[in-house]
């Protein structure tokens, strides 16, 4: 991965307050996510939004109770699920 790929890229304010609203309503959500050289795709109930060296980060549980640290410009697409 080059140094231009890793630089983060913020996401709208629109998205992130998508996130933070399913956060506070323990909202699952099903997303794709490119991470590693792999496309991943999981149903997760999200926890937490961080920021860390100006990166940021979703936290989630999958559906098998492992946690997840999603940086959120890697996610690909995301489906709020009632």
């Amino acid at each position: 991965m080059n140094k231009d790929e890793n630089q983060y890229q913020p996401i709208s304010c629109a998205l992130y307050s998508e996130y933070e609203l399913a956060i506070m309503h323990r909202q699952r959500i099903k997303l794709v996510w490119h991470e590693d050289g792999q496309t991943r795709l999981a149903t997760v109930t999200p926890i937490d939004l961080k920021t860390k060296n100006h990166q940021e980060f979703l936290i989630a549980e999958d559906h098998q109770g492992q946690n997840l640290r999603i940086r959120l410009d890697y996610i690909r697409s995301q489906d709020f699920i009632d």
